[in-house]
């Protein structure tokens, strides 16, 4: 039976919660659900986007900050019991609190300060989304966008994989890489495409003070690469040199090594 007060998995407000969990539903609504104590935090530093609070009872206790900050930002904090919790996770054991917040995603905004952005194409598993959004996050990248042919980064496993990067960096979706790379170029930002077939290697960018530019890096889809059309209209096409037996590197890794490498030489730059 459940506690007076709590709200179940049958409520109506956890049934309409719940539906976040699906691309077209968070469209619908411009909602999505932010799990974890950790990244619940991360969307209360950023107030305006959060729309109210569900957890169990314990968490106002154990995170007594999360409680303090809704409460600053008049945030709707509403106690749950346990299978309403796990009815809105997707994680196999709850940490026992999610929030309900407004779509990140903005229009991209390119200024004169632009030096660094991160493009998805076709990239579709939310981890390497979320991952991608988290690299570009630490790397210091002005931008995150994704094709409109990748993963919505409002997925959970998206959201989770960011681990709270997803509010600290400006992220555009749907975009058409085509027309982008026109709109990157006429601000004068070089794209380069990361590409295990490059014609050019990392190590020589870095060399001629390539990376040391303001520069887009596109990175592909996870088995397939860059579509073959996109070398057609990019700067250089980059290859990461392996040293060693690997056959490659996965997406994740390959943006990680690109994204501050470009930072390392634009800082060195900005300093020298």
């Amino acid at each position: 039976m459940a506690s007076p007060g709590l709200l179940t998995a049958q409520s109506v407000r956890i049934k309409q919660a719940r539906r976040l969990a699906t691309r077209a539903f968070r469209r619908k609504a411009g909602r999505f659900l932010v799990e974890g104590p950790q990244a619940v935090r991360e969307a209360l530093e950023h107030r305006e986007l959060v729309l109210e609070v569900y957890a169990e009872p314990d968490v106002a206790t154990r995170h007594r900050d999360l409680r303090d900050l809704a409460g600053a930002a008049g945030v709707a904090w509403f106690e749950v019991n346990r299978a309403a919790i796990e009815a809105l996770s997707e994680t196999v054991t709850s940490q026992g609190v999610v929030a309900v917040c407004s779509l990140v995603n903005v229009e991209l905004e390119l200024g004169p300060t632009t030096k660094l952005v991160a493009a998805g194409v076709q990239v579709r598993d939310p981890g390497n989304v979320g991952t991608l959004i988290r690299t570009a996050d630490a790397a210091g990248a002005d931008a995150v966008v994704l094709s409109s042919e990748s993963v919505d980064p409002h997925n959970p496993k998206a959201v989770r994989a960011s681990v709270g990067s997803i509010f600290h960096v400006p992220i555009t979706t749907d975009v058409d890489i085509h027309e982008a790379v026109k709109a990157w170029r006429e601000h004068g930002l070089q794209v380069l495409a990361a590409d295990g077939y490059g014609a050019t290697d990392l190590d020589t960018c870095i060399d001629d003070g390539t990376l040391a530019k303001p520069t887009v890096w596109l990175f592909g889809n996870e088995a397939h690469g860059l579509p073959d059309n996109i070398n057609s209209v990019v700067d250089l096409s980059v290859k990461v040199p392996i040293y060693g037996r690997a056959e490659s590197l996965n997406l994740a890794t390959a943006a990680a090594i690109c994204l501050y490498a470009s930072a390392r030489a634009q800082r060195r730059t900005a300093t020298s």
